[in-house]
C-alpha cells in the first residue's frame, strides 16, 4: 500500500481528543484501593494470609545489596490468579491503564529484607519466593504478616505497578510447585552464565516475562554468582540480552527491499516504525507531551533518543532507559520472523492519554503488535504497512503526523540528522 494511502486515515482533531481525555480520565483507583483494604481485612486471619495464590514476585533495588524481596498475592479469591501477572496477554485482552492499575492494586506485596546472594537458599521466605518464581503456574502460599499493610500505590516507568505492601514474617508453600524441565536444567548447571541461560529459555518458548521473573529470583547464572536481581534491572537485562541474541540471528541476513512504515497505538502511546533497506541500525526517539505527567513543566514536547549501529551498543541507554530495549526487542522479533535485517527508526509519541505509568511492558507490546494486528488502525489498514519511496520520504510524511517539526526531529535523531535538509523543512 502506498504510504499516502496508509497515512490518510490518521488525521486527528487534537482539541476533541483533549476534551475526550478530560471526560474519560478515571479517578476510580482511589476507590478501588479502599475496596482492596476492605477485602484484605476480610481475608486476613489474625496476622496471616492463608491459601493465597502467588503468581509473581517483586525485588526492590533500594539499599542494594540488601533489598526488599516480596511475594505478590491477590487479596481477593475471585478471578484467575494468572490474570494478575504481567504478560503480553494484557495487550491481547485490550487492558487499559485503569484495568492494569486495578489488577496491581489487588496484589498484596508481602515483603521482607533479604541479602541478594542466594546461591543455595531454598528455604525460609526467600526460598519460598524463588520457588514461586520458577514455577510455571501460580502457587498457593501461607504468609505471616507483621503490622498493618501500607496502601500506597507504587508506580514505575519500567516495572509494573505494585499495590499494598506488608512486612512478612514468614512464607511457606501450601503445595508443591511444578517447575518446567528447561528451568530445572538451568538450575542444575552451575557453570552456565546467565546470558546463555536466558537465551536458552527464550528459545525454548519462554517469553521475556517468564525469563525476567526467573532471573529476578536469582535462579540463572553460574552457581556462586546467583543473586536476587531487582525487578527493574531484570526487565531491562532480559530485553537487552534476548535482543542481542536476536540481532545475532539476522547479522548475515539479506536486507528488506523497500521502505516500510508501520503504526500502532496503545494506552496513549503512538508508535511509528520506519524500516528501510540496509544493515542493522536502530534508534528510538520519544516525544513527551507538555504539561503531562511525563513533562509537567514543559511548554513544548520533551524529546529523548538513543541509537545503535550494526555492532550494537556497549553502554547503557540513559535517556530512553528500558523503553529502548523493549522497543528494540519487538522490532528484532519481527525481523527474525521474516529473516531480514533493516535500518529501523521508532518514533514514540507519549500523549496525555498515558496518564499513569504501568511499566515498560506496554512499549514492548505496542511495538510487537504493530507488526501483527494493531488496534489503532482503521480496519482497512489493519496488519498492513505503508510503502515509501525512500527513508527520507517516510520520515517527511510521518513527521506531518507528529507533534514536533522535522527540524526538531533532525536535531535529536542521529538517523534523521543524516538526511539532507531542504528549504521546505524550515
Amino acid at each position: 500500500m502506498r504510504l499516502e494511502d496508509y497515512i490518510e486515515g490518521f488525521e486527528r482533531d487534537e482539541a476533541a481528543e483533549k476534551r475526550r481525555l478530560a471526560e474519560e480520565k478515571s479517578y476510580a483507583i482511589t476507590d478501588h484501593l479502599e475496596d482492596v483494604e476492605r477485602q484484605l481485612e476480610e481475608t486476613l486471619q489474625g496476622d496471616a494470609l492463608f491459601g493465597s495464590t502467588a503468581p509473581e514476585i517483586f525485588v526492590g533495588r533500594s539499599g542494594y545489596p540488601n533489598v526488599s524481596s516480596g511475594v505478590l498475592s491477590p487479596v481477593a479469591d475471585e478471578g484467575d490468579p494468572t490474570d494478575f501477572a504481567t504478560s503480553g496477554q494484557w495487550y491481547a485482552n485490550g487492558l487499559g491503564i485503569e484495568d492494569v492499575l486495578q489488577r496491581r492494586t489487588g496484589l498484596l506485596n508481602s515483603q521482607r529484607s533479604a541479602k541478594v546472594d542466594v546461591n543455595d537458599v531454598w528455604d525460609g521466605f526467600v526460598g519460598t519466593q524463588r520457588e514461586v518464581a520458577i514455577a510455571d503456574r501460580p502457587v498457593d502460599v501461607e504468609i505471616g504478616l507483621d503490622g498493618t499493610p501500607d496502601f500506597d500505590l507504587t508506580t514505575d516507568d519500567i516495572s509494573t505497578p505494585t499495590g499494598p505492601r506488608a512486612r512478612a514474617t514468614e512464607a511457606t508453600l501450601a503445595e508443591n510447585p511444578h517447575v518446567p524441565r528447561p528451568v530445572e536444567k538451568t538450575l542444575e548447571d552451575d557453570d552456565w552464565r546467565a546470558e546463555g541461560a536466558m537465551t536458552y529459555l527464550y528459545r525454548k518458548g519462554f517469553d521475556v516475562y517468564d525469563v525476567n521473573t526467573i532471573l529476578s529470583a536469582g535462579a540463572l547464572g553460574q552457581g556462586a554468582n546467583r543473586r536476587l536481581v531487582p525487578t527493574r534491572w531484570s526487565i531491562t537485562a532480559v530485553d537487552d540480552t534476548v535482543g542481542q541474541y536476536l540481532h545475532g540471528q539476522i547479522r548475515n541476513a539479506n536486507t528488506i527491499d523497500e521502505t516500510q512504515v508501520w503504526y500502532n497505538e496503545y494506552m496513549g502511546n503512538r508508535y511509528w516504525i520506519i524500516l528501510t533497506p540496509g544493515d542493522w541500525e536502530f534508534e528510538l526517539v520519544e516525544m513527551k507531551a507538555p504539561e503531562s505527567v511525563w513533562n509537567p513543566l514543559g511548554e513544548t514536547h520533551y524529546l529523548a533518543s538513543a541509537h545503535e549501529g550494526y555492532e550494537g551498543r556497549t553502554s547503557y541507554v540513559e535517556e530512553t532507559a528500558g523503553a529502548y530495549y523493549a522497543s528494540r526487542l519487538g522490532v528484532l522479533e519481527h525481523l527474525v520472523d521474516i529473516d531480514r535485517q533493516a535500518k529501523c527508526l521508532v518514533l514514540r509519541e507519549v500523549t496525555d492519554d498515558y496518564w499513569a505509568p504501568v511499566g515498560v511492558w506496554q512499549v514492548r507490546e505496542g511495538v510487537r503488535n504493530a507488526f501483527e494486528d494493531p488496534e489503532g488502525l482503521p480496519d482497512a489498514l489493519s496488519g498492513r504497512y505503508g510503502e515509501a519511496g525512500s527513508f527520507r520520504d517516510a520520515v517527511t510524511s510521518v513527521t506531518e503526523q507528529l507533534p514536533v517539526s522535522l527540524t526538531a526531529l533532525r536535531r535529536k535523531s542521529e538517523m534523521v540528522a543524516g538526511l539532507q535538509a531542504t528549504l521546505s523543512d524550515f
